[in-house]
């Protein structure tokens, strides 16, 4: 059986990388890269990026590492969204792997 996968949305890189590590910390789940979004209303949100976070492991320690996540980037911006697939069909994690931030 495969990895489960979690994502977590949130504003901005630095708590992107807030809740990255405190979710590494929590659960045994490896990361795959960030992926990024400007969205049109950029001008009216708290940070003008966002960042997607992907955790990779079992399913309970993604939702262990998406709790401790969730829980960090609220300290430093805000939680846009989050979810998690338990067994991500072969062409999802194919795309896991493409990040925005590979782009110029």
């Amino acid at each position: 059986m495969g990895l489960a996968v979690g994502f977590l949305e949130v504003y901005g890189l630095t708590a992107a990388f807030v809740a990255a590590d405190a979710g590494c910390k929590a659960a045994n789940v490896i990361l795959e890269p960030f992926d990024r979004n400007k969205p049109a209303n950029a001008d009216k949100l708290p940070v003008p990026l966002l960042v997607t976070i992907k955790f990779r492991g079992s399913i309970e320690d993604v939702n262990a590492a998406l709790d401790a996540a969730k829980r960090a980037a609220i300290q430093v911006t805000d939680v846009v969204s989050f979810h998690t697939i338990a067994a991500p069909e072969g062409d999802v994690n194919k795309m896991l792997h493409l990040s925005g931030f590979d782009k110029n």
